[in-house]
């Protein structure tokens, strides 16, 4: 099959899509007490240093009133906080603190570790192939999300 022909595209689209959606569901289904939206959040924080709440809660496709609340939580849990802009010390910006960087990292490294223990139950020769997959594959995606432009739901509804 061609796969640049609408049929082809629909297939590639739908077997990148099992993949994402069968990792992040292996990878959420100990979410440690944390939502998918407040990961989301802190993640566009991390990423993108300190911005307005208006913003934050627009890129996640929240309501604002929701994303409040959210931010009130994460400041509480000292994972974010308020700070002076920068330009304009009248606007106060949402910023991830070295707490939020430290979940994230701790996160990351769980969710690694996870992967690996997932790899280590495989033959050699299927990480093998994997690994080689995985090196070839990450520069596309990674093109073909910057292509794609701003996710403004990358959060979502989920909670």
């Amino acid at each position: 099959m061609d796969e640049t022909s609408e049929e082809g595209l629909q297939e590639v689209a739908a077997v990148l899509n099992e993949l994402a959606t069968g990792m992040v569901r292996h990878l959420l289904s100990d979410r440690q007490s944390m939502s998918l939206t407040t990961v989301a959040a802190l993640s566009r924080l991390e990423q993108e240093g300190p911005i307005r709440l208006t913003v934050l809660a627009a890129a996640e496709g929240m309501a604002q009133p929701s994303m409040t609340v959210l931010v009130h939580r994460l400041e509480a849990q000292g994972l974010a906080s308020r700070v002076s802009h920068p330009e304009d010390g009248r606007v106060r910006l949402v910023a991830i603190t070295d707490a939020g960087r430290e979940l994230m990292a701790e996160r990351r490294r769980a969710q690694s570790a996870r992967v690996a223990d997932m790899l280590a139950a495989l033959p050699e020769r299927d990480v093998r192939a994997l690994g080689k997959a995985m090196r070839t594959a990450l520069p596309i995606v990674r093109r073909m999300l910057r292509a794609a432009g701003p996710h403004p739901t990358s959060g979502g509804s989920a909670s």
